[in-house]
């Protein structure tokens, strides 16, 4: 009997358990999505200023839970990013802004891309949404209801998971309860990457990659700045390129100094020093 061994130069093996869900929701979800890239540059000046003030106040916030509390913010003014496509030509908007992100935890030994949840993300405190992040990083699954729900869901029969998304993507009410995220957001700036594309499981998806010091112009000088590329993978079946250019401007914007407007009861009495430090282009 041949050894099989050396016969064959490879193993194969089943998926594990723990990526059933973030494959389910790219093979159901992004399925008939026409994903279309747009990117910017976002100085991050004043966002870093930002975190070190509430630093300084005994706040600990992150990039990401300013960048989501501004891609929330811009959503209110944007309806169309919160818009879904339902089949037989129907499309439907959600009234409220739930920021989704993606979190990656070790099931066993297995790491597992999990969904996260934040709600009323565009009226919530920064530096509650940095607590809420946090959260989702550190407690262990059982304790993070969010968390829990998607690793039983991925222990259920394959044909169940998707029969429960089939309907999510037909009827609005499921939809909300099982996955409300109005947008979606993907960072592996820790790991130093310049950018991310990730799939459509939203409407409008973002990728972070790494903030670090680069090379710009301001009013004709080279300048230093700590720059960080966000890349928006939008659904053309939804969304026209021209909203999503200015959904991705506005988000810019907030944050290289907007975004102060919409943090006065949590900046105080430091907002002031935050608006002297802003960069000159973000005045």
């Amino acid at each position: 009997m041949p050894d099989f061994k050396k016969l064959f130069n490879f193993t194969t093996h089943d998926i594990p358990r723990p990526r059933w869900n973030v494959l389910d929701m790219i093979n159901v979800i992004n399925k008939g999505t026409v994903p279309t890239l747009v990117t910017c540059e976002i100085d991050m000046t004043w966002a870093e200023n930002l975190r070190s003030e509430l630093k300084k106040n005994g706040y600990k916030t992150t990039v990401t839970a300013i960048l989501l509390k501004a891609i929330a913010v811009a959503q209110r003014s944007h309806p169309e990013t919160r818009t879904a496509r339902l089949p037989w030509g129907r499309l439907v908007t959600f009234r409220d802004i739930v920021a989704g992100f993606t979190v990656e935890r070790f099931i066993g030994s297995q790491p597992a891309v999990f969904f996260g949840a934040i709600e009323n993300a565009d009226t919530k405190p920064v530096t509650d949404i940095a607590k809420e992040l946090s959260a989702y990083a550190s407690s262990d699954v059982a304790n993070v209801d969010h968390l829990d729900v998607q690793n039983r869901f991925n222990n259920m029969p394959w044909l169940f998971r998707r029969f429960i998304l089939f309907l999510g993507r037909r009827y609005p009410a499921i939809r909300l309860k099982y996955m409300n995220a109005t947008f979606g957001l993907s960072t592996l700036g820790k790991f130093g990457v310049r950018m991310l594309v990730p799939p459509n499981v939203t409407t409008s998806t973002f990728g972070v990659g790494a903030v670090e010091d680069r090379a710009v112009v301001r009013d004709g000088k080279i300048e230093i700045r700590p720059m960080m590329t966000l890349a928006l993978n939008f659904d053309h079946t939804v969304i026209d390129g021209a909203p999503a250019a200015r959904f991705m401007s506005d988000i810019r914007n907030l944050m290289e100094g907007g975004l102060e407007d919409y943090l006065k009861n949590e900046l105080g009495s430091f907002s002031v020093k935050a608006q002297e430090t802003m960069p000159a282009a973000a005045q």
